[in-house]
């Protein structure tokens, strides 16, 4: 025996009004991460501060490039978005 047969099927399933609420939800979050790591890669390398584990000479080097580039592989969302509403 399954086990499910007394279980309502929206326990089972989900509840589709939260499904489509947590799909937006996602959505949204997917948009944050680009302006975050972009923010963090211009305070980073705006702050003079060595870094703990690998300094460099450069403040685009270490975290500050790291960030750049998290943000620049997160801009997929920001470019869908932009490409859907042309």
């Amino acid at each position: 025996m399954c086990g499910t047969a007394n279980v309502p099927a929206e326990v089972i399933m989900g509840n589709q009004g939260q499904d489509v609420a947590i799909s937006g939800a996602a959505s949204w979050l997917s948009l944050a991460a680009a302006p975050i790591f972009a923010g963090m890669a211009l305070l980073t390398a705006l702050s003079g501060a060595p870094d703990m584990l690998c300094a460099s000479a450069s403040p685009l080097g270490g975290m500050a490039a790291m960030y750049g580039l998290m943000s620049a592989f997160h801009l997929a969302p920001w470019l869908k978005l932009i490409a859907h509403h042309r």
